[in-house]
């Protein structure tokens, strides 16, 4: 009767989850901001990973666009004995005390969305996508509308991003292959709506011409439209990055010219995978590569529904 007993109960332990012989894992997730459009798309794809994925838990952090905030935030996860951290970098020329603090602790650290410009020790990774890539898809297209002549003017992003060097670069480069396309001007909107809004109204007060504006990100291109139908003036081209729910009305309303799709779900949940990997000590790529894709008026709906809230 006892060997049966143990036999039914041997069963049944079998049935139950892994989770429950396995070690919880906790992961700390500090983000550069919590009010910006994009980075809450994402946040919330690493919320639904680490739920569907079952014991795995996350601990998120705003910055607030504040690095030494975003220091005392890892400061705490290492302090907690958190099994892995998540940095969405305020400034990614910065990185080198937060590395050194996970490093020292022996707690794996993944990258997310923003590429640090560092060398990464094996314990760490960057989950993104390529930013230049990103400029250049932009203005490839918004060559072809301006058939290869005219002014633009760029919205940056964060200075502190390598998002906003990298993604003018690109755009830089493509517009250099045409004679007849000059960047007039560039200027910071931080990646904001409002301040992008702010930007645009001097630019056109300034009486300068604009042909085309190349935005980092889809929110500034928004704050760009809103300025243009403010001052009622229409014929500019605007470009975004990221494909927001909101870019796709505005393209589909035809006020947003293109944006180009950075796949926030693909991020968020190749973080999260990757943090959970090198948890458990198994190999990683430095550098996990999303790939972006253009959208524009022909193909905007087939991108319905992806970066969703």
């Amino acid at each position: 009767m006892k060997l049966k007993k143990l036999i039914v109960t041997s069963v049944l332990l079998c049935m139950l989850p892994v989770s429950v012989f396995a070690k919880d894992i906790k992961i700390g997730v500090s983000m550069a901001h919590f009010d910006d459009n994009f980075l809450t798309i994402l946040r919330q794809a690493m919320q639904s990973k680490m739920k569907e994925t079952g014991g795995v838990s996350g601990q998120f952090e705003d910055a607030k666009g504040d690095i030494a905030q975003q220091i005392q935030q890892v400061e705490n996860f290492v302090s907690q004995g958190v099994d892995a951290i998540i940095l969405n970098p305020v400034d990614t020329q910065g990185v080198k005390p937060m590395s050194k603090l996970a490093e020292n602790a022996k707690i794996p650290l993944v990258f997310v969305n923003r590429r640090p410009e560092a060398t990464l020790p094996a314990s760490m990774a960057y989950v993104g996508s390529d930013s230049k890539l990103a400029g250049k898809l932009q203005m490839e297209e918004l060559a072809k509308l301006m058939k290869g002549k005219g002014n633009v003017m760029i919205l940056l992003g964060e200075l502190s991003s390598e998002a906003t060097r990298d993604r003018t670069r690109g755009v830089e480069e493509v517009a250099a292959q045409y004679p007849g396309i000059h960047i007039v001007d560039k200027q910071t909107a931080k990646f904001f709506r409002k301040e992008a809004v702010d930007v645009t109204t001097d630019w056109i007060l300034s009486g300068q011409q604009i042909d085309a504006i190349a935005s980092n990100n889809d929110e500034m291109a928004i704050g760009a439209i809103l300025a243009l139908k403010q001052a009622k003036k229409s014929g500019v081209l605007v470009a975004g990055i990221d494909g927001t729910p909101d870019a796709l009305e505005f393209i589909k309303k035809g006020d947003l010219s293109l944006s180009i799709f950075q796949d926030a779900k693909g991020q968020g949940e190749g973080a999260v995978q990757t943090a959970i990997q090198l948890v458990k000590g198994e190999k990683v790529d430095s550098s996990v590569m999303i790939p972006y894709q253009l959208i524009t008026e022909a193909n905007y709906q087939q991108f319905a529904g992806k970066n969703n809230k």
